[in-house]
């Protein structure tokens, strides 16, 4: 049985969905969101909803209600540099994508901000809703705590729902831990360049790299008990510009996924450390410049079990498991400081065949995911902040 948030929610699917692949349309990136950040207020000015626009990070904070308690839900509206290949009639043509659905996100925060200001004279709190930039690159989350987003009011209690391409609709996953850490990193090597015919004139940055590459693959086979969930990945190497020259530098760069926060502060510092003594050893030059460093995603029990209530209460056909996986999210930036639940919310296509990874150039969402996702947001805030 649905509750009335639920049917309110449903009856804004084709509001939403049209707001959906307009933003679909008009993807950005980074911490640089103009077009999005209109299109958001714009919507927020004709609900008449206060917000405030952080101009250097494309974030934008809405509040609705009034009081000293203080309930926040989270969408992100950022996309990535993909060129799209999903044949949608509203795909875009700016070389870029929204291939994590955050186009779905940020239509549903505005389907429940509509919600809520509809039951605004319910709430005794403030329902602070962020529509944030840059989770992709783990920087969005940063700047909004460092403006001081969590104050003024201070929030008490956070949730954060996030589509899943690969599991059908109707269904929901949360966790304790459902998503780990991430340290991104870039080694940059200098040695010194020379031709090719005479390498011991110079210093081969290259041989520095293989070692160093070696090494990090080594700590994962020697260091890291295989009961442990941890992942370290060099993805990107470049060197040289011809077959005869040994080049001046080398630069990778790479990314450690983990759970446990222990383990996670003992892979940074060997990695550190295996990098400085080998480039010691071959007497290269080694800096280490950091990308990114978002903590594992730590979700409290209590609200969590409190979230799973409210989403069987919006509707109990919806059916809820488990959620963990080796991705990452900037959520965790805010989950250190407030107690805090994140669900993923299934959002699969009808032909299972066809239901592709995250970051897909060629994948697609099932839109009435929209009216779940806000009739989730709005019924939380409104039990949490509700008579």
């Amino acid at each position: 049985m649905k509750n009335q948030i639920m049917l309110e929610a449903e009856a804004l699917l084709k509001e939403m969905t049209a707001w959906r692949r307009e933003l679909h349309q008009i993807p950005e990136i980074g911490l640089a969101l103009p077009q999005t950040v209109a299109f958001v207020t714009k919507k927020l000015k004709e609900m008449n909803i206060q917000y405030t626009v952080h101009e250097t990070s494309s974030n934008i904070v809405a509040c609705i209600g009034q009081g000293s308690t203080c309930y926040m839900i989270r969408g992100d509206m950022d996309a990535l540099p993909i060129k799209e290949q999903s044949q949608e009639p509203f795909a875009s043509v700016n070389g870029c994508m929204h291939a994590c659905g955050h186009d779905m996100h940020t239509a549903m925060m505005l389907g429940a901000a509509k919600l809520i200001k509809a039951h605004e004279s319910e709430l005794h709190g403030v329902a602070k809703l962020v529509f944030q930039s840059a989770e992709e690159i783990f920087a969005g989350a940063k700047a909004l705590i460092n403006d001081g987003v969590m104050e003024h009011p201070h929030v008490d209690a956070a949730l954060a729902l996030h589509v899943f391409s690969q599991k059908p609709l109707g269904t929901l996953g949360g966790h304790t831990n459902p998503c780990a850490g991430v340290y991104g990193f870039r080694i940059k090597l200098t040695g010194q360049g020379v031709h090719g015919s005479s390498p011991e004139g110079g210093i081969d940055p290259i041989n520095t790299a293989i070692h160093i590459h070696l090494g990090l693959q080594e700590l994962m086979a020697r260091e890291i008990s295989g009961f442990n969930e941890v992942a370290l990945t060099i993805g990107k190497f470049h060197a040289g510009s011809a077959a005869n020259i040994i080049p001046e530098t080398a630069e990778m760069e790479g990314t450690l996924r983990v759970f446990d926060p222990k383990i996670r502060e003992r892979m940074i510092r060997r990695i550190h450390e295996i990098t400085e003594n080998i480039a010691s050893a071959y007497r290269t030059k080694a800096e280490i410049e950091v990308l990114s460093d978002v903590p594992p995603l730590i979700c409290d029990e209590k609200e969590l079990a409190w979230c799973r209530e409210v989403i069987l209460d919006v509707d109990d056909s919806l059916t809820v498991d488990t959620f963990h996986a080796m991705g990452s999210e900037d959520f965790a930036c805010y989950s250190e400081l407030a107690p805090a639940a994140f669900y993923m919310l299934g959002a699969g296509v009808e032909d299972p065949k066809e239901r592709l990874p995250q970051h897909n150039p060629k994948i697609r969402f099932n839109e009435d995911v929209l009216s779940i996702g806000a009739a989730v947001y709005a019924a939380a805030v409104l039990k949490r902040l509700g008579n």
